[in-house]
């Protein structure tokens, strides 16, 4: 295995990390800002009122794209695993 096989398999699985960890993160991302506006505008500062929404929110994401990560894993999975007698040789 050369160096820049090497780069390119670490490379795509970066990338399949960031694509499969976005839609969680930038939904947690939004309802923290909106948590954070309600916050703001009502004077409430409730530290338990920031978490249990981004967690519930977080949660709720993975039920909806949990089947599309685990298909991108899973296909990313198997090229991985296609590519291992490249790797030897």
């Amino acid at each position: 295995m050369d160096l820049g096989f090497a780069v390119m398999v670490f490379r795509t699985g970066i990338f399949q990390l960031l694509v499969v960890a976005a839609p969680a993160l930038v939904i947690g991302m939004v309802t923290g800002l909106i948590v954070s506006i309600f916050q703001a505008t009502t004077s409430i500062q409730e530290q338990t009122l920031t978490f249990v929404p981004k967690i519930a929110a977080i949660l709720l994401s993975l039920l909806f794209f949990g089947p599309w990560m685990m298909q991108m894993l899973i296909q990313y999975t198997i090229t991985l695993m296609n590519q291992i007698p490249q790797m030897a040789g």
